[in-house]
């Protein structure tokens, strides 16, 4: 049997595979879609059963599994490992895969060859940019090599020294028409979606409305068309003060950890393994 046919959480309606094309119908229907981060197998293919319509495989990896304290220092030959992983386990969802600092700045040839690099080296289907209107070349670049490409404004975490740490970006009218105009201009150069981060949910609402293509929001209020969260976030892995954003959907924290309590005390009692667990 299928995960599908096994999953107590999955559609009994098959699920079919997702591409640009469904993500805008959604947008043109006034609906919405889902999103999450994922970076190996299990949780793709989870994911993916799931029916969410999206996986990311953020550059977040560095915070998320790396230990790392920014984005910064997560390498292209690392996101193409976590990206192999996620696109091994998911059969429907569509992946996304970031551009991690460090790979597209220098000139948009840059940012084609690290994207051809990652779809044809991991099986993604479209490469996350983070970016403003100054970017609208190496989008265009990238979509003119038939890469789809989506356009990450807002608050941008690898530019968090430069906007002066993790802050609400678009406060203000002025701002808000910069951030449409930003939108308009990477809808134009190419993008197929324009994701925003930590956006008044009134400004990313006015953006969505002036785009043709699909939006994301991850602190952008729901007048986006679709939403993002980082999985061990939603999901209760990581432990501290969670952002504003965040709503958290389980606590898999504590119940892993008395899970591994519990398998060190049937170790040391010797309780396991137990005869059901050997071979004679």
């Amino acid at each position: 049997m299928t995960a599908q046919e096994t999953a107590p959480y999955a559609s009994s309606t098959p699920l079919k595979k997702i591409r640009t094309v469904h993500l805008a119908e959604i947008k043109k229907n006034g609906g919405h879609f889902s999103m999450l981060t994922a970076y190996d197998q299990y949780t793709a293919e989870i994911f993916d059963a799931a029916g969410i319509e999206m996986l990311l495989i953020g550059d977040s990896a560095a915070n998320n599994v790396m230990g790392y304290e920014t984005t910064l220092p997560i390498t292209m030959d690392e996101m193409v490992v976590f990206a192999k992983a996620v696109a091994a386990g998911a059969k429907h969802s569509f992946l996304v895969c970031d551009l991690p600092f460090g790979s597209y700045e220098i000139s948009p040839q840059q940012a084609v060859e690290s994207s051809i690099r990652l779809m044809k080296e991991t099986g993604i289907h479209a490469v996350k940019i983070e970016c403003d209107e100054r970017h609208a070349e190496t989008v265009a670049a990238i979509a003119a090599a038939g890469i789809p490409v989506l356009a990450h404004i807002g608050f941008t975490p690898q530019s968090e020294h430069a906007l002066g740490g993790y802050r609400v970006q678009g406060r203000g009218e002025e701002a808000a028409a910069a951030m449409i105009h930003t939108a308009k201009t990477l809808e134009e150069a190419g993008a197929f979606c324009v994701l925003m981060e930590m956006v008044p949910a009134e400004v990313a609402r006015r953006v969505d409305e002036a785009l043709t293509v699909p939006t994301i929001g991850i602190g952008a209020g729901n007048g986006t068309t679709g939403q993002v969260l980082v999985w061990q976030d939603m999901l209760g892995l990581r432990s501290g003060r969670m952002p504003k954003f965040v709503k958290q959907y389980a606590q898999l924290r504590p119940i892993i950890e008395q899970a591994a309590q519990a398998y060190k005390t049937d170790v040391a009692s010797g309780a396991f393994p137990a005869p059901e667990h050997s071979f004679d």
